[in-house]
């Protein structure tokens, strides 16, 4: 059986292609878009074009120069399933994850058909993980997709949690990531859905893991909707255990006070 390495949790962002198009309302204020867009038109920055796609092939082989396990996040600044990006550049991408067994790769994509169509011609390794983003509940049949690739840990990633979820079914979901939306157009998440995300994922064995609310930083869990500061994040916030990814086994799902 395949198993994937203990890693330290440092992560980074690895992006051999930049630059994206708008698929579905989750992409309404996509954070990488107004990054890239600041940088347009400066002579010699890596965004130069702003948020055209690009294709960096002198990136690739990164990861297997990193000495030291990390978590990456690919393709932080596109979807790596985007229509214009060919196949042969998407299983070159796959091919270094495949040899970067030291590392554990977080793979995130709004483009399910692609992701369908592509799969049986790619390879599945233990340190390769699969989510789809699902923002509203008209999008939970990304999540119906995702469960038909071989990937050794299946997540999906609620953020920006637009809606309820009612839909969402969690049967082969191994990890949940649920968040609200960053930048100053912000649209905030009812504290309901996040709750009933939390429980679901309790019951489903699926672990769970709540981002933050959201604002002009996202990742820090900010202050409480009635203005009160958080303590201090909560300890234990779950991740699959990547000891026993393939057999599809999560940690319990982290009981998380939200402070709700």
């Amino acid at each position: 059986m395949q198993t994937s390495p203990q890693i330290e949790p440092r992560w980074v962002s690895w992006n051999p292609a930049t630059g994206c198009t708008k698929v579905s309302e989750g992409c309404r204020n996509c954070y990488a878009e107004w990054f890239a867009e600041r940088w347009r038109g400066v002579a010699g920055h890596p965004y130069e074009l702003g948020f055209q796609l690009q294709l960096h092939p002198d990136r690739l082989e990164r990861p297997l120069r990193w000495r030291a396990p990390r978590r990456v996040f690919v393709d932080s600044m596109t979807d790596l399933f985007h229509e214009d990006i060919p196949d042969e550049y998407i299983a070159r991408v796959f091919d270094v994850m495949a040899r970067a067994q030291r590392h554990v790769f977080h793979v995130f994509t709004k483009r399910p058909e692609r992701m369908l169509h592509m799969a049986p011609g790619l390879p599945w390794p233990a340190n390769v993980w699969l989510g789809v983003t699902v923002e509203r509940d008209d999008y939970c049949e990304r999540a119906n997709a995702l469960r038909l690739v071989p990937a050794a840990v299946r997540f999906v990633s609620a953020e920006p949690l637009l809606g309820p979820l009612p839909s969402l079914d969690l049967n082969g979901i191994d990890w949940v990531v649920a968040g609200g939306e960053s930048g100053p157009r912000r649209r905030p998440p009812d504290p309901a859905w996040l709750r009933d995300l939390r429980d679901r994922c309790a019951a489903a064995g699926a672990a769970f893991f709540f981002k933050g609310w959201g604002g002009r930083v996202q990742g820090q869990l900010g202050r409480r909707l009635d203005g009160r500061e958080w303590l201090d994040r909560p300890s234990g916030l779950a991740v699959p255990d990547q000891r026993r990814a393939t057999d599809h086994v999560p940690e319990p799902a982290a009981q998380l006070n939200l402070g709700l």
